[in-house]
């Protein structure tokens, strides 16, 4: 086990998801956002290469939101033929509340990433702005635990339609 925090070792963190998931057979992830450059950029990659089995959740809400946003400042708009190639794999979304102050929060927020033995679990949401805040990660090797995690995201990428690149239109 490792832990990890940010911002201090944001960099590495990316650096190490990403290099976890480009030697991967087998990824599970369940995160709010994917706006980690090196994450998305590997993600992005396997996917359009399609090796491995790779699937996931996202909050839809959030991401469209992030896209929108992405669009208005087009310093970052690079990412988003990245992004839609992600979710245009097997990545399903969950359409929540857009946040307000007094709103409900009923986003999907939890955050692990399982990459065959390894998993990375705590508070960081492979986002940009996580690498800039103050998160925990574990890295844990545990074939035992990967499996259930993994299992676990299945669970939760079956609550949800298959994400719509095209939603984002909407806005």
């Amino acid at each position: 086990m490792r832990p990890w925090f940010t911002p201090g070792f944001a960099d590495a963190l990316t650096a190490r998801i990403a290099k976890k998931i480009g030697h991967a057979e087998r990824v599970r992830v369940c995160s709010p956002v994917i706006t980690s450059a090196p994450v998305l950029g590997t993600l992005a990659q396997r996917i359009a290469d399609g090796t491995g089995d790779i699937a996931g959740c996202v909050d839809a809400t959030q991401v469209e939101d992030v896209i929108r946003q992405w669009r208005e400042n087009g310093s970052v708009a690079w990412k988003i033929p990245l992004l839609e190639q992600v979710l245009a794999g097997e990545f399903t979304g969950k359409t929540s509340e857009p946040w307000q102050p007094g709103s409900l929060h009923n986003f999907m927020h939890a955050k692990v990433v399982a990459a065959d033995e390894t998993v990375f679990v705590g508070s960081f949401n492979l986002s940009h702005s996580g690498e800039k805040n103050a998160e925990n990660v574990l890295e844990i090797a545990d074939v035992e635990l990967a499996g259930r995690l993994s299992a676990y995201v299945d669970e939760v990428r079956q609550r949800y339609p298959a994400f719509d690149s095209r939603a984002d239109s909407r806005s």
